[in-house]
């Protein structure tokens, strides 16, 4: 039912910025939301943002709030997860996923449906 391609990773220094895309392809009219999720080496998977598809509503996580803004484009069907003062401790690889439903989750097994993620290196 939904199909997810991220996109927009990279190599910047601290302190720069990129921008991740996310390609949705939904074939049901139901309400859904989107979240980004990022996973480091070693380290379990873990919430970034949320933001839900029919009203743009956000969530963010505590050590994002501030430098990143997740945002949609209806028409487009992308989602967008804007990263600016980036640290070495943003480093790992960005996941878009969906789930159906409107409420905020942030919890990863929550989500049914995952793009393949894409590498993001922050150099100090």
């Amino acid at each position: 039912q939904v199909q997810l391609v991220g996109s927009g990773g990279g190599l910047v220094q601290a302190g720069g910025s990129l921008r991740l895309s996310c390609a949705v392809s939904v074939r049901t009219s139901s309400t859904y939301a989107m979240g980004w999720f990022r996973q480091a080496p070693g380290k379990e998977r873990e919430f970034v943002a949320h933001i839900r598809w029919i009203d743009g509503l956000t969530t963010y996580a505590d050590s994002v709030k501030g430098r990143f803004t997740a945002s949609r484009d209806n028409a487009k069907k992308l989602v967008y997860l804007q990263m600016n003062s980036l640290n070495s401790e943003d480093t790992g690889v960005y996941y878009c996923a969906a789930r159906f439903g409107s409420f905020i989750v942030t919890n990863a097994p929550s989500y049914s449906y995952w793009g393949q993620g894409t590498q993001v290196t922050v150099s100090s």
